[in-house]
């Protein structure tokens, strides 16, 4: 394709086409790439051209088609973002620096590298979403001239493309680049898998196309007697779609029916209803598989409404109905929605796009592991949406797998934070309820209420992990710095030497790669820094390890409950799931790193075994408890299998004001064994409570079990 061919092409998509920018474009980019070949052998520039011509394929403004042009001579040339303003402007320069890899950044590792340069993309596409079909332009094209690489380089840039550019073009609507993406890297992903959907879709082609003829004629006639001009065809689904029917569903292809989707396009939104309705009189409608996305649009702006009827020979067809305008949107996303001959230049900020980038951008911050971010912007990505309503209405999107305390982070922060509990469908449920489209979700707060690290277990979203976190950390740093202060002077009191002034602790926390030293005491009092580190720089002569101290730790374990510690009125202790302490038993604390105090009973096995691995971890706790304040144990009990066995158990408990927090009874030969969570004040209560169930006829033995819960209070 040479330079007019292109302009004539590109001009069949847009009249208004600035010619002499995408000329001078061109130029700019042929002398630039001039003598520069691609692994295919074909010339550098063929590439920018080829990138251009997707960008107004999808309609995109003289700026964005002139910056694909010319968007890879800063990184592959000696030309600079500031001669490309020069010759350009501001606004073509913007966009070129926003697409240019950080090539030039040196990374530890791999993934390092690859969060980094996800983190800059998606930073600049904040300032100018043009950016992201830039990118998704420039590797379409990569991903078509992919099998000139060596094998190792395509699997890698493949899985790049399935697991983060596809996922960015569904969730910008841009459903063309997306479906030719996946199934591009499917072929070099699962190769055999991919050349035999090829040949085994082709063999049923005719076979297809006769289906189709059969289900969309009488389709075309109802809507002609019914007065409503549309356009009715059958279109074959990708072979990625159908690769992951496959997979998911477990079935061989020959038991995969629905290969192909018909779709209706009409007129207005009206029709769309009517069409429907006239559908659903010629074939019956399949439960379950109808949905709304007029009313619900996806989050990526996708409207359209989606049927299964039972066709034609009994077999199932999806069918899709929607106007010309949601066509549009549904093939190229957030293309459709750029207005810049009206001067937009930015996506506006309730676009649903931007919202979802700016959540992102918000989590983003808070992640410092590769690793971790990568993960969460995959699951982000990913994420099916479902569709909740506030008790006055309104609809809010959450992906699939929410739960109410994602929906009450999302409604927002504070409502979050003092989450107290949940009516789903007007009835009390758990927090770590699985939320389902159209549940009405009303969530109850109380100021008593605040975030435990239990509820990162529960949440889905990425914005309100990275809420839940910050809000623990803010609340527990105070507390970790007089933490870590009391241990590092209880330390040097045994070694008889003093704290140092704070400008000499100052050079120690920057030596500890620390900013502050109230930094370095929140990390010795949360356990990710060790008080030797800071005791030997204090003093290089004391041994890392004292030896003689853990006999003492040990002693002190076994023959005391310790003292109070002062000055923790809001410090998080977290009682160990493996020994379940209660009232009346001797415990002993430990350090955890980032999770406060966890306290065990003094004759835990892996407290004694902590003691002598990590005696700088130990501290002495004491009961304090509240009035009222209740402890879960594991207790199990071997009974006879009789009728009621179960009713005259819990009634025993109730008997004693004891609260069954779960019981489970599995029947064995002619006994039953049965697990019970009981809420007890105290050893003695929990004594109660077992002698209570051992007077129930039939009941063998009744027994206290290690682990099971593994709760967290507050004090």
């Amino acid at each position: 394709m040479n330079l007019a061919e292109f302009i004539i092409r590109i001009e069949s998509f847009n009249a208004n086409v600035n010619i002499p920018l995408i000329r001078k474009a061109y130029e700019f980019s042929d002398r630039a790439h001039k003598g520069q070949k691609r692994h295919s052998g074909e010339p550098y520039v063929e590439h920018c051209l080829e990138v251009a011509f997707i960008l107004a394929e999808q309609h995109m403004d003289s700026t964005a088609i002139a910056s694909g042009l010319v968007h890879d001579v800063v990184e592959d040339t000696d030309i600079t973002v500031d001669e490309i303003r020069e010759a350009f402007g501001d606004e073509v320069a913007d966009l070129v620096d926003g697409v240019t890899k950080i090539s030039l950044i040196k990374f530890d590792s791999r993934e390092e590298q690859q969060a980094e340069y996800f983190r800059k993309m998606l930073l600049t596409m904040a300032k100018d979403i043009r950016i992201i079909l830039i990118k998704l332009a420039d590797r379409l094209h990569n991903m078509r001239t992919l099998g000139s690489l060596p094998d190792d380089k395509r699997r890698r840039i493949a899985s790049e493309t399935r697991d983060i550019y596809c996922a960015l073009a569904h969730r910008f609507g841009v459903n063309k680049i997306k479906v030719e993406l996946e199934d591009l890297s499917l072929k070099y992903l699962e190769p055999e898998v991919y050349f035999d959907l090829v040949a085994k879709i082709a063999e049923k082609k005719e076979e297809r196309e006769a289906y189709i003829a059969e289900v969309t004629k009488p389709i075309k006639d109802e809507l002609a007697k019914n007065g409503i001009p549309g356009k009715v065809y059958g279109r074959a689904k990708h072979l990625d779609s159908i690769f992951r029917k496959i997979r998911v569903r477990g079935v061989p292809f020959d038991e995969i029916f629905d290969l192909f989707a018909i779709r209706c396009i009409v007129e207005s939104e009206r029709e769309c209803y009517h069409t429907m309705g006239i559908i659903h009189a010629m074939w019956k409608p399949v439960p379950n598989r109808f949905h709304d996305y007029i009313a619900n649009p996806k989050p990526n702006g996708y409207r359209s409404l989606h049927t299964t009827v039972v066709g034609p020979r009994s077999k199932m067809v999806e069918i899709q109905i929607r106007t010309h305008q949601m066509h549009y949107v549904a093939e190229n996303g957030i293309a459709a929605h750029w207005l810049y001959k009206e001067g937009r230049q930015v996506m506006s900020k309730s676009d649903r796009q931007m919202v979802w980038l700016r959540d992102v951008l918000e989590w983003q911050k808070e992640m410092t592991n590769p690793a971790d971010f990568l993960e969460y912007l995959k699951i982000d990505l990913y994420s099916e949406d479902i569709y909740v309503f506030t008790p006055d209405g309104k609809l809010v999107h959450l992906p699939k797998g929410a739960t109410p305390l994602d929906f009450a982070f999302q409604i927002h922060s504070e409502v979050g934070i003092h989450c107290a509990g949940a009516k789903i469908n007007g009835r009390l449920q758990p927090l770590s309820t699985e939320l389902q489209t159209g549940d009405a979700v009303e969530i109850i707060t109380s100021q008593n209420r605040t975030p435990s690290h239990d509820w990162l277990k529960i949440v889905k979203t990425s914005s309100a992990r990275t809420r839940i976190k910050r809000w623990l950390k803010q609340a527990g740093f105070e507390q970790f710095v007089v933490l870590g202060r009391q241990i590092v002077e209880r330390k040097l009191k045994e070694q008889r030497l003093k704290l140092p002034p704070e400008e000499q602790l100052q050079e120690y926390a920057e030596q500890l790669d620390r900013k502050s030293v109230e930094d370095l005491f929140a990390a010795i009092g949360n356990g990710s820094v060790s008080s030797r580190q800071l005791i030997h720089l204090i003093e290089p002569t004391v041994e890392k390890k004292d030896v003689g101290f853990v006999g003492r730790v040990i002693d002190r374990i076994r023959g005391s409950k310790g003292i109070r510690i002062h000055g923790y009125d809001n410090m998080m202790f977290r009682f160990a799931g493996c020994c379940q302490p209660i009232p009346g038993e001797d415990i002993v604390g430990f350090i955890t790193r980032g999770r406060g105090v966890t306290v065990h009973r003094s004759d835990c096995k892996l407290a004694l075994a902590l003691a002598e691995k990590s005696p700088e971890r130990v501290i002495v706790v004491s009961w304090d408890t509240a009035k009222g304040q209740s402890f879960v144990v594991r207790i199990e009990l071997i009974v006879e299998d009789r009728k009621n066995m179960l009713r005259d158990i819990t009634e025993a408990i109730a008997d004693i004001d004891t609260n069954v927090r779960a019981a489970e009874m599995r029947t064995k030969d002619t006994t039953a064994v049965g697990e019970f969570l009981v809420e007890v004040s105290s050893l003695s209560h929990l004594k109660k409570t077992m002698e209570k169930i051992k007077k129930v006829k039939g009941v063998i033995s009744v027994v206290r079990t290690q682990g099971g819960s593994d709760g967290s209070y507050e004090h």
